[in-house]
């Protein structure tokens, strides 16, 4: 059966996008330096640690993403956020599927809904989650399934915060795994 999972790299001080998230800036004002590891592949040991942590197309069977984070992405994804893996937008504004460029589909509905046609679109592969704010949302509604956190090396000093207010349980799953990230997993504690 699959989880809904949010697989996010964050700041040491908390944030998982710079200031000033924008459109010719998705991540924010600095916010891209959260991704830099996963592009690493191929430099030394801790790049093969953190490249074995990088979700890839084998585990990911949907993604859950916000409104605001399918405004910013589409262009620059090209389509879906993983290529043919059909994507739910968590929005007010519904509207028809869009067939994205790289063979995904987006579906556009509420928390609820999206939660659950992500898990039957997902079979037995993992539904990633994209955006603090929806992740927020599902763990609010107690969808959210585990957390999985990249911890960069860095402060950011502003930007989006993870979780900003939310009260939960998160069980640990196995030791952090240090490369030249830390990488955490935890599951949530249901209740």
């Amino acid at each position: 059966m699959s989880k809904v999972v949010l697989d996010v790299a964050m700041s040491l001080d908390g944030f998982t996008t710079g200031p000033n998230v924008r459109q010719d800036e998705p991540m924010g004002d600095g916010g891209e330096r959260l991704h830099e590891w996963m592009w690493k592949a191929g430099n030394g040991a801790d790049s093969e640690v953190d490249v074995s942590f990088s979700p890839t197309n084998a585990i990911v069977g949907a993604a859950i993403i916000g409104r605001h984070t399918f405004d910013l992405g589409v262009g620059s994804w090209g389509g879906t956020p993983w290529p043919g893996v059909p994507t739910f937008v968590v929005t007010h504004r519904t509207r028809e599927d869009l067939l994205g460029d790289n063979g995904g589909t987006f579906a556009f509905d509420g928390l609820s809904a999206a939660a659950r046609r992500a898990r039957d679109a997902a079979g037995d592969k993992d539904v990633l989650v994209l955006g603090a704010h929806v992740a927020g949302q599902l763990l609010r509604a107690g969808l959210l399934d585990e957390v999985r956190i990249h911890l960069v090396p860095l402060l950011l000093g502003k930007g989006t915060p993870l979780f900003a207010g939310e009260q939960a349980d998160l069980i640990p799953e196995g030791k952090p795994v240090a490369g030249s990230v830390t990488h955490l997993r935890y599951r949530v504690a249901k209740p």
